[in-house]
């Protein structure tokens, strides 16, 4: 450096000279800002509560649970209404999450697929583009082949299906107790040097329900979605509910104090989001809002304060959105859209839809008296007003994912038996075969149980949908044929 003023100093004029030295220091300066750029990248944590419907945090004004850290960290962030997975089951969701893109296009629509290694996730580009050290712990991510057929685990380990142990740099698995622990571990592993993106996992509120008595509410106290007919069974089964979502929200603030004995929460972003929405009927694996809106908080140290949007947004969003905030170019082929111009306030959203897929559930294999639950293949497209299902499996009778067994259902079943459901309600649970479209105005229907498709009165709406699912659908070389243009034919 000495040598290169001392060149320029003795050879040039003096107001060369001037010149070469305000380029020379604006140089020293870009590189100077540039390496603070570096230090000053957030820590990433990523918290993932599993079939967590929206609004069920107190935060959210839902009075049927306490969840107080929870709360806590939406009181330092964004607290967005509508965060939709990109699908309503578990694996597809989290590939969307991890890889900015459709379940349909990573090809991660059946649960015993792990992800393609040609599939990128977004930890692994902020390891190898921005020096994260990269970690997932807790319970199962579901993405190396979570739900292996019996009989065919060689195939997985002839093939090195399983990638994610060297996608990440720390990886474990274990119960919602253990979480804290190998946060713990994670951050001891972590060098000094490096900002970190961790993925925690936990099971609650997953069906099987079985939180102590101390975190379940009074069943008379519950105030019921028009969703839910007034039962006694379906009560006790939303209190057995919301008792998990109290119990995961009391561990997850056991690893915000972590972080805030580490001295680490100013430096660090945290999401906490559920992975899709809840095990009871309209809920997971049916294309239903609270199938995949879910919650959503975003806290980033002097960025976000408490507040709250109404941004419709997607799984896939996430992804391109931490690399964005990271310094990393976000690929061509993440489908999923920045929203730090919501987190930032420049902007109240980033896109017109968002997509929604269902796939196979589980292993069980197909059979002549298969329900939904285990079988059912849709799409969906959302707005801000308006949702359009479109059902390709419409002849396998509705049943909920996980408690079709469980008290609510067969007394929702015994009340139609019966003739004691309302017309609505008859209608989505047990309506056979189900609609292959159906489409609700969500500013008067939040429920979703008047379908409006084929009215002449929302013709324009329903081909406007109509036409940017089938788009998508191109784009995402989805397998499933595309929907019918004439919007009079059902």
């Amino acid at each position: 450096m000495n040598r290169i003023i001392s060149a320029i100093m003795g050879r040039t004029s003096w107001a060369a000279r001037l010149l070469w030295m305000f380029v020379l220091f604006s140089c020293i300066q870009w590189s100077a800002d540039r390496a603070g750029a570096q230090e000053a990248k957030p820590n990433f944590l990523f918290l993932l509560s599993d079939d967590h419907s929206y609004p069920f945090l107190s935060c959210y004004g839902d009075t049927n649970v306490k969840t107080p850290h929870l709360d806590d960290l939406a009181s330092s962030g964004i607290r967005f209404h509508r965060f939709f997975t990109a699908a309503p089951q578990c694996v597809l969701s989290r590939a969307a999450l991890m890889t900015g893109r459709s379940p349909v296009a990573a090809r991660m629509i059946r649960f015993s697929s792990p992800l393609p290694k040609d599939e990128i996730t977004f930890p692994e580009l902020l390891r190898s583009e921005a020096g994260y050290y990269t970690g997932i712990c807790g319970r199962s991510f579901h993405l190396d082949g979570s739900n292996k057929r019996e009989g065919f685990e060689h195939v997985f380990v002839e093939h090195q299906l399983e990638t994610f142990a060297q996608r990440v740099d720390y990886l474990r698995k274990g119960a919602d107790a253990e979480v804290v622990r190998q946060v713990r571990e994670f951050l001891d592993e972590c060098p000094a040097d490096k900002p970190f993106f961790l993925w925690a996992n936990y099971s609650d509120p997953h069906h099987v329900w079985n939180a102590p008595e101390r975190y379940r509410p009074d069943p008379a106290s519950l105030k019921l979605p028009a969703h839910w007919p007034d039962l006694p069974g379906v009560r006790e089964q939303v209190a057995d509910y919301c008792a998990e979502v109290n119990r995961v929200d009391e561990r997850i603030g056991e690893v915000l104090s972590l972080l805030e004995e580490r001295g680490l929460s100013e430096k660090t972003l945290v999401v906490f989001a559920g992975d899709n929405g809840a095990a009871l009927p309209h809920g997971k694996g049916s294309l239903y809002d609270p199938g995949s809106n879910v919650p959503l908080i975003v806290s980033w140290p002097g960025v976000t304060n408490s507040s709250e949007s109404f941004a419709l947004l997607s799984g896939e969003d996430l992804g391109p959105t931490l690399l964005e905030i990271a310094g990393v170019s976000i690929p061509a082929k993440m489908s999923g859209v920045s929203f730090v111009p919501v987190l930032t306030g420049k902007a109240p959203k980033v896109r017109e839809h968002i997509f929604i897929a269902r796939g196979p559930h589980g292993t069980a294999p197909v059979t002549v008296d298969t329900t939904s639950a285990p079988y059912d293949l849709g799409r969906a497209v959302r707005s801000e007003r308006y949702k359009l299902i479109y059902n390709c499996t419409p002849w396998t009778p509705y049943s909920p994912v996980d408690s079709r067994g469980g008290q609510a259902w067969q007394q929702i079943t015994q009340a139609n038996a019966q003739g004691q459901l309302a017309a609505g309600l008859q209608q989505t649970y047990f309506k056979s075969p189900r609609p292959v479209y159906e489409l609700y105005d969500l500013s008067v229907d939040p429920s979703e149980l008047n379908n409006l498709s084929g009215r002449s009165e929302v013709r324009d709406v329903e081909r406007q949908l109509r036409t940017a699912l089938a788009e998508r659908m191109i784009l995402d070389y989805d397998h499933l044929p595309l929907p019918d243009m004439m919007v009079d034919r059902k």
